[in-house]
């Protein structure tokens, strides 16, 4: 109840406007996907990938830094690391351990043939996708705790896709497909509460300070 009305002072100080378009967009986001990108050289295929989140409506993403940490290129993820959240590792065994506690499989993006097609992809479960190097793709770790992999159909000679582009067409597909089937991937209430106090505190300036006056009321 506290921290409700918090939240409901501290909206005092957004426009009706961006309050309205937080309800619009938090109707559309989803945790029953979520992406997960391992040691991506190239910082700004990382920071659209973190684009490609926020426009397809996925709340969380996580980055395996084992090799070079990195951060993510403001310029490139277009303030989207604002609204989505970006959870770090410093190895893939406590991302894929986390992930598994969450409840979600593993799914591997793999251009093999023995991978799902992409339209073929059963969106029930749910599933951390996971994006490999440019160079190398996955780790031998994450094929092998892998529950399923899946490709995304080429008919060229080119054989693979360069990471943002295969996440952001991963994504529109699979989002699309998610929205337009039974599966409850909706937020509760609760996480709507948890994400509008993240969104509300980012853009109120001196947001600390205005809920530190209202507590001492």
């Amino acid at each position: 109840m506290k921290e409700k009305k918090i939240l409901d002072h501290l909206q005092e100080y957004l426009t009706p406007r961006r309050k309205a378009l937080f309800e619009k967009v938090l109707a559309q986001r989803t945790d029953h996907l979520t992406v997960v990108a391992q040691d991506v050289y190239q910082l700004h295929n990382t920071s659209a990938v973190v684009r490609s989140c926020d426009v397809f409506g996925i709340q969380n993403i996580h980055v395996i830094e084992e090799k070079i940490p990195r951060r993510i290129d403001k310029e490139i993820a277009m303030g989207a690391q604002k609204w989505v959240d970006i959870n770090r590792y410093n190895s893939a065994k406590d991302c894929l351990k986390n992930l598994r506690e969450k409840g979600y499989q593993i799914v591997a993006t793999s251009p093999h043939d023995d991978s799902h097609l992409l339209e073929d992809f059963d969106i029930s479960k749910a599933s951390a996708l996971f994006f490999g190097t440019e160079r190398d793709g996955l780790s031998e770790e994450i094929m092998n705790e892998a529950d399923a992999t899946i490709k995304i159909p080429m008919v060229g000679f080119t054989e693979s896709l360069n990471i943002s582009v295969s996440a952001a067409i991963i994504l529109q597909s699979l989002s699309t497909k998610l929205r337009n089937s039974p599966v409850k991937w909706e937020f509760s209430e609760e996480r709507k509460d948890e994400i509008r106090m993240n969104w509300t505190k980012k853009t109120v300036k001196n947001s600390e300070e205005i809920i530190k006056r209202f507590l001492n009321q």
